[in-house]
């Protein structure tokens, strides 16, 4: 090969959904050439995954007529030759429309293709001295789902340019069966995974003590993300909804939490069937602000809040997974009028630090969605359920005035989530809450009273210094208004917080 004859970096789609082929510029003189096999910067920029490579293998070959496959695996190949020429076969055996599609091609060292997981893969050498290159982005497991095909299967009747009876295969790949025969393989993708609890949150659902975080507890472009879900702290709020909901949006969920599974505990972690799921969603969080202050509480807000995610972080790396996140608006000290995704983390109190450190952790993995909320309600303890117990017990509450928000419901929040997995949403931080007017606790508080009959009078507002004057507490920002400006620009509107309400209200 010459520079003459190099062609530019491009990606071409193929029949086969997510499978891509690449041409690479190869750059020759009388040495010899180079390429580029696999530029990360600029392949993403062309609409490559970004899959994460662990290990890089090659197969050398010493005959023409060498066949190998087809074989279908649970994780995605990156493959090309570094010297010779193949005769490339893939066939669909993912569960879906488009199982049994073939895609053929030649590969040299000008060529290369992304195979995803369960896509059959095989080839035939053209030339002596080949050597078959390909990355993968997860280790061989012996107990992990193979699915393999006939390299003979008329069916799909890969047209092989040396005939298999004069190719040389392996026992191994002549006696795997024919299309009619294969179980599908099931598609990430089948559209196109003692102490206070750690994951369901020590919640402070006092009165007048508002502004807790309840219990929280793609590939870019327009793909949908794959359909197996980990949900974290599933006995939450939050993750009540999303159980809820992912298997209405198509999803096949698993929801863990105390004592079950510990996030904070790597050890632990490193066991887990992580092959098994294609997205995690972390609802899991310590969330008791004020026991946050306390020298125990500190080490179990930091070890819900910061190691488990770092933790899930760190799986979401080595698997490949998309990891979301909930985080929260403590993260920030509420002296702005509005608080922006890209606005420097500047926690007041213990609870805040340990979500922001959680927080940095996960940003550091490059498939993240971080949803950062505010003022949840949901099933369960809230502060919604707790105003009207107080209304129906006669009491007459003070409820300060002086913090400002909005309510965000779990079934925005959870429908948010889901919007960003479905559509595909470029990968960072979204700010999620419901929409509508900014209001204060005590107008929260004296809207319930007036939904469940009673005076809104009865409600006495209070500036925070008031309400907290001679307690030992954890400072609370004083704004808590996210912009949503990001999250709406990709299709999703909350509804309006007071609406919701009142629905939610007449629904107790």
């Amino acid at each position: 090969m010459t520079s003459e004859t190099s062609r530019p970096l491009r990606v071409e789609t193929t029949p086969i959904p997510g499978f891509l082929r690449i041409d690479l510029p190869v750059h020759g003189d009388n040495r010899g050439w180079f390429k580029e096999n696999w530029q990360r910067e600029k392949m993403l920029a062309l609409g490559l995954p970004d899959f994460g490579p662990v290990q890089n293998n090659i197969s050398f070959n010493h005959e023409v007529g060498v066949t190998r496959g087809i074989h279908a695996e649970p994780w995605d190949k990156y493959v090309s030759v570094a010297s010779g020429r193949v005769f490339g076969a893939w066939v669909d055996l993912r569960e879906g429309p488009t199982f049994g599609t073939l895609y053929t091609c030649e590969i040299d060292p000008s060529v290369a293709v992304y195979v995803p997981r369960g896509v059959g893969n095989a080839y035939q050498t053209l030339e002596p001295a080949t050597a078959y290159t390909y990355l993968v982005n997860d280790h061989w497991l012996p107990d992990a789902r193979y699915t393999f095909l006939n390299l003979a299967d008329s069916s799909v009747a890969v047209p092989w340019p040396i005939p298999l009876e004069k190719a040389v295969l392996s026992d191994k790949d002549r006696s795997h069966p024919p299309l009619e025969e294969v179980s599908p393989f099931p598609a990430p993708g089948a559209s196109l995974p003692g102490a206070a609890p750690l994951t369901r949150g020590a919640h402070s659902d006092g009165a007048t003590a508002p502004g807790d975080e309840p219990h929280v507890s793609g590939p870019h472009g327009g793909s949908r993300q794959g359909r197996r879900v980990l949900v974290t702290g599933a006995h939450g709020q939050l993750g009540r909804e999303l159980m809820r909901q992912l298997p209405e949006a198509g999803y096949e969920a698993t929801g863990v939490d105390l004592p079950e599974v510990d996030i904070s505990d790597a050890s632990a972690l490193e066991g887990f069937p992580w092959g098994d799921y294609d997205v995690v969603v972390n609802a899991a969080a310590w969330t008791n602000v004020d026991g946050a202050e306390t020298s125990e509480g500190r080490r179990q807000s930091w070890r819900a809040n910061a190691t488990g995610p770092a933790n899930l972080a760190r799986a979401a790396t080595a698997h490949g997974l998309v990891l979301v996140h909930v985080s929260s608006e403590y993260v920030f000290d509420g002296t702005a009028q509005v608080h922006a995704e890209d606005e420097p983390a500047s926690p007041l109190g213990v609870y805040g630090q340990s979500k922001a450190g959680g927080d940095a952790a996960v940003a550091a993995t490059t498939r993240h969605y971080l949803v950062r909320t505010s003022w949840v309600v949901g099933e369960g303890g809230n502060f919604v359920r707790t105003m009207a117990r107080l209304a129906a017990q006669g009491v007459q509450p003070k409820v300060v005035a002086d913090q400002v928000g909005r309510l965000t419901f779990t079934t925005d929040l959870a429908a948010g989530i889901i919007h960003l997995l479905e559509t595909g949403a470029p990968y960072g931080t979204y700010n999620l809450s419901g929409e509508g007017a900014v209001v204060s606790w005590a107008d929260v508080a004296r809207r319930v009273y007036e939904l469940t009959g009673h005076s809104a009078q009865e409600v006495t507002p209070v500036t925070t210094e008031e309400y907290f004057a001679d307690q030992d507490v954890a400072p609370r920002p004083l704004v808590s208004v996210l912009d949503l400006t990001k999250i709406e620009s990709t299709g999703f509107v909350p509804a309006d917080s007071m609406q919701r309400l009142e629905d939610y209200v007449r629904s107790l």
